[in-house]
């Protein structure tokens, strides 16, 4: 016991003079002399500074807030393509990137006796939600300004025409050919021949030169048919870039040319659809031009006319709802469409050929023309237009064989149908292309006029 008491006391002691000298070594002397300046070092990179360029609020995050408010983003069709290779190109994000990177040919292509539309993406690549990166698929790549290049700036190759020689170009230069980014999409598609087994398209040039030939008989041989009526015989809902081009609608011979607005050639898609600052849900990244989510139009309707109202368009005299050159302008091509879909109800000889839809939830055009014709034709289609009064030649069910006939038509007939859709589906009542779009429908009424409708 003794031994361990002088164990710890050894011990404390030894910790006691440690501690001692510890503290002697640590005191601090006076304050030397100030030495030289080291040398400058590299300056290094601030990578949150470099985000900031774009993630501020002034900048990419008031842009994401609008992009919320398009159609681009809210919409569902993404969703509803996906994995379709044909139609993906223009409804996801990584199908469009691979058809402008790849640079996917739009005319078609003939092997084993059938014409085939090679414009399509790959089953890996039909996917993909609309967003920044489908516009600007270089984001995040030099993390500098030239991220914000666009996806798509060249001259665009129209995908209606299948025939080789037949093909035409959109190619918007002004503005740095931003426009040709829209109109990779926002263009009709080509109508297939139905009774056709080769699968090619229906011909515009021949439909405009022979108006009088007969396109559809249900009373005659299958060989003297070509297009196949249905509910859904149309060009598909993009007309829009094509009506800004005046190019892409049957142009008849008629007392009124095809000539173009000066929209064609002066503004540029972003001019009206993005311009600033936006005006409720209008303007910016939300591309819309009015000021409402629904599609229908009303009489509380209001606009954006910010992109109209610059210096070097309507600045001198500037547009607003109730201006004749909106507003007149607008009414004209309504009296037009109006007097069209009277004459082609009329070949239905007590029925109407054109469908009717007044819902502005399920119908994109209601209110565009009196009659809220949404472009398709009212032939019956099981689960889509089961109400449809006409019978369907594709098919063989009960209800559709005691439905009547779909009336005779011709190439003029045709095209006049064709070319409603067209004007109807550009949305703008003839804003976009005025000269073109009054050319089309005067024309197409004198055509059916001179076949006695």
């Amino acid at each position: 016991m003794k031994n361990l008491q002088k164990f710890f006391f050894t011990a404390g002691l030894m910790f006691a003079a440690a501690c001692l000298f510890l503290a002697s070594c640590t005191k601090e002397g006076p304050v030397g002399a100030t030495g030289p300046a080291g040398k400058d070092g590299t300056n290094g990179k601030d990578a949150s500074e470099t985000c900031k360029q774009c993630h501020a609020k002034a900048v990419v995050d008031a842009i994401a807030t609008e992009f919320e408010m398009s159609k681009h983003n809210w919409g569902t069709t993404a969703f509803e393509e996906a994995g379709n290779t044909g139609c993906t190109p223009c409804h996801t994000q990584k199908a469009f990137i691979y058809v402008c990177e790849n640079n996917t040919p739009v005319e078609f292509t003939f092997a084993g006796g059938k014409w085939s539309n090679p414009y399509a993406t790959n089953d890996a690549n039909a996917i993909g939600a609309i967003s920044c990166f489908t516009c600007h698929s270089q984001l995040h790549t030099t993390y500098g300004m030239s991220d914000l290049i666009l996806t798509n700036t060249a001259p665009v190759n129209m995908t209606m025409w299948g025939a080789p020689g037949k093909g035409k170009t959109i190619d918007f230069t002004q503005d740095g050919s931003k426009g040709n980014l829209c109109v990779k999409c926002h263009q009709p598609r080509p109508l297939t021949c139905g009774y056709d087994p080769a699968g090619r398209v229906l011909d515009y040039d021949s439909v405009a030169q022979y108006p009088a030939v007969v396109m559809y008989d249900s009373t005659a041989g299958v060989k003297n048919k070509y297009l196949k009526p249905s509910y859904r015989m149309h060009i598909h809902y993009g007309a829009v870039g094509a009506v800004v081009a005046g190019k892409g609608a049957i142009e008849f011979a008629g007392t009124y040319s095809y000539a173009s607005s000066a929209h064609t050639t002066v503004a540029s898609c972003q001019d009206c659809h993005m311009a600033g600052p936006m005006t409720g849900i209008a303007g910016g990244h939300s591309f819309n031009v009015r000021n409402a989510k629904e599609s229908a139009l009303s009489s509380s309707t209001t606009w954006n006319f910010n992109g109209c109202n610059v210096a070097t368009c309507h600045g001198a005299s500037p547009l607003d709802a109730n201006s004749a050159k909106f507003k007149d302008t607008r009414a004209a091509v309504k009296t037009l469409l109006d007097a069209l879909a009277v004459k082609i109800n009329a070949c239905g000889l007590g029925h109407d050929i054109l469908h009717k839809n007044a819902d502005p939830l399920t119908n994109a055009w209601a209110g565009i023309a009196t009659g809220n014709q949404d472009g398709y034709l009212d032939i019956y289609s099981a689960g889509t237009n089961d109400a449809g009064y006409w019978r369907d030649p594709s098919s063989t069910s009960a209800i559709n064989m005691a439905k009547p006939k779909f009336p005779k038509l011709t190439n003029g007939q045709t095209g006049a149908i064709i070319n409603f859709q067209f004007c109807l589906r550009e949305y703008s009542l003839g804003i976009h292309n005025t000269n073109y779009v009054k050319a089309l429908l005067n024309n197409s009424i004198a055509v059916l006029a001179a076949q006695g409708w």
